[in-house]
């Protein structure tokens, strides 16, 4: 028989921990004197009384190892049941917010989307806007433990070809993400504290450079502005480009730079090299079109170039300027940009650079297998042979995103709103990246003038794209409950 006293005694302590937390936006708020403390007060104990009774009424059900019954729940419950109750503040707190916009914003948070629904946020209570960095900042930190623990463990999407990077303590999948949780936190914490200090010395204040570098090292892209990062100087954003792209590196491998000190492992990974490959092409050929198209040239139009196609491509979501202004081929280029995404083990999100790497792989195997039918060819990752278990994972991610994708599109499109707000807003939602397109959803917009109905729908869709699709439809099925 199903237990999931186990699951809900691991997101009874975490729903806890996030109440503590908000603690830390009430001492803010308190120092500012906007009156908005109880908020976070009266959110706190909510949060931390029902986190503590369901862990306190499941204790006796602790166990070592988890079943993969339990463990696909737990991975999906965690990112349910933390933005019903990070949706407080909102709700009670300066933006009364309706619920539906809370979870909106707290879901978009914790799965480092970074699309918002609230505008004014210049004039927003300090408490509020770190709460919303907060959020980010543990969704990061979060989704590193699940994509190196609990995605591989159920070989979703590919996942599996990582299993053997460190840390292999299989059956046991509470202590191993104890274990990993505990040193990638050290290097987390340690890349934020060093954002924040070059953010600093670039020009922002403490409160901006704190807040800015938790959502930059969660590549979430919420920002203390409604211009975003229009309201900061070159240094700023120069800085921002060299932190989104190390936060869109595997941080295992940080993990073992820290320990051997040897940066080999590190420039040796394919997934690396891909990924700066890609950025560097990307950046050239934006920033020739706009020298041949607009005019833009110079170090201006550089960084304005540099720092979007870095913010998109890992997911961040931070705009500098409205890219939907540079043109048609700009516009259209950003969007399958988004698609593409950072490295497997990052806070970044999208479809990751490792599975391109694979298709490409596979894809090449079967032309040779075409001009070539009697010989034997293996597709490689790494110099390693992949198995045929991961490359069908991998299309079948493939083959899952691009129907979701459509599917969502089309509910949206049953809502109400246009063909391109549809499409934009469930490419941004599935990849994780924050704005879509267009004047309603773009960089220069965001989701509040959105029905609820699409809300819930971007909402869902936030989740499926943060657990790599498969980790939630396998809920959906029947033989998933009577294994």
């Amino acid at each position: 028989m199903f237990d999931i006293r186990p699951v809900a005694y691991v997101i009874g302590l975490l729903v806890a921990c996030l109440g503590a937390t908000m603690l830390l936006p009430m001492l803010v708020d308190l120092a500012e004197g906007r009156g908005q403390w109880p908020v976070f007060l009266e959110s706190a104990l909510i949060t931390m009384l029902c986190g503590g009774l369901i862990a306190l009424a499941c204790a006796n059900a602790v166990q070592e190892g988890l079943s993969i019954q339990q463990t696909f729940l737990l991975t999906t419950g965690v990112w349910v049941a933390l933005p019903v109750f990070g949706a407080l503040p909102f709700v009670l707190g300066a933006t009364e917010a309706s619920y539906t916009d809370a979870f909106f914003e707290a879901m978009s948070g914790l799965t480092t989307t970074g699309s918002t629904v609230f505008e004014d946020l210049d004039e927003r209570p300090k408490g509020l806007l770190l709460w919303r960095g907060l959020l980010q900042w543990l969704g990061g930190i979060g989704i590193i433990v699940v994509a190196m623990v609990f995605l591989p463990e159920l070989r979703v999407g590919g996942m599996q070809i990582f299993r053997s990077e460190g840390f292999d303590t299989m059956g046991k999948i509470l202590p191993r993400a104890t274990q990993i949780s505990s040193s990638i936190s050290t290097i987390y914490v340690s890349l934020t504290l060093v954002c924040a200090g070059c953010y600093i010395a670039a020009g922002m204040d403490a409160f901006d450079a704190t807040v800015h570098a938790m959502t930059t090292l969660a590549t979430g892209g919420f920002a203390n502005y409604d211009n975003s990062f229009g309201s900061f100087g070159p240094a700023v954003e120069y800085v921002a480009v060299v932190f989104m792209f190390l936060a869109a590196l595997p941080f295992v491998r940080f993990v073992q730079l820290s320990a051997t000190r040897d940066p080999k492992p590190l420039l040796a990974d394919p997934q690396v090299r891909g990924f700066f490959l890609t950025a560097l092409a990307l950046v050239l050929v934006v920033t020739l079109w706009r020298m041949v198209s607009g005019g833009a040239s110079g170090e201006p139009a550089l960084r304005k170039v540099l720092f979007n196609v870095m913010s998109i491509l890992t997911g961040t979501g931070y705009a500098s300027e409205d890219y939907g202004l540079w043109g048609p081929f700009a516009v259209s280029l950003f969007f399958f940009v988004g698609l593409i995404g950072g490295c497997a083990g990052s806070t970044a999100c999208s479809v990751k650079i490792f599975r391109y790497q694979l298709l490409i792989a596979s894809i090449k195997v079967q032309l040779r297998r075409i001009r070539a039918p009697h010989g034997v060819f293996l597709p490689r990752y790494d110099g390693r042979p992949v198995s045929d278990e991961v490359l069908s994972s991998v299309i079948s991610f493939f083959v899952f995103f691009v129907v979701s994708l459509g599917v969502i599109s089309v509910a949206l499109s049953l809502t109400g709103v246009d063909f391109i707000t549809a499409v934009s807003g469930a490419g941004t939602a599935l990849a994780n990246v924050g704005p879509g397109l267009g004047e309603r959803i773009g960089p220069s917009g965001n989701f509040g003038g959105l029905n609820d109905t699409a809300k819930w729908i971007l909402s869902f869709a936030m989740l499926l794209g943060r657990l790599e699709l498969l980790a939630v439809y396998a809920l959906f099925t029947v033989r998933f409950w009577r294994a």
